[in-house]
C-alpha cells in the first residue's frame, strides 16, 4: 500500500492524453471528442496528421 501500481499509471497516461488531446481540439475549433481517436493505433497518427497540416476552423472564424 502506499505505491502505484502500473494499471494506475496507465489509467493516469490515458486520461492526460484525453484531456491534454481535447483542449488541443478546442482550441483548434474541433470537437473534444476527436481526442478519443488518439488512443486507437494507427487511427492517432492520421488524426495527428489531419490536425497539423488542415486549416483549422478556429483560425478561419479569427479571419472572417
Amino acid at each position: 500500500m502506499g505505491y502505484i501500481g502500473i494499471r494506475e499509471l496507465m489509467v493516469l497516461a490515458v486520461i492526460l492524453v484525453v484531456w491534454i488531446g481535447g483542449a488541443i481540439a478546442r482550441k483548434a475549433g474541433y470537437s473534444r471528442w476527436y481526442s478519443l481517436l488518439l488512443l486507437v493505433p494507427l487511427v492517432n497518427v492520421v488524426v495527428v496528421w489531419i490536425f497539423a497540416f488542415s486549416k483549422w476552423p478556429a483560425l478561419e472564424k479569427e479571419g472572417s
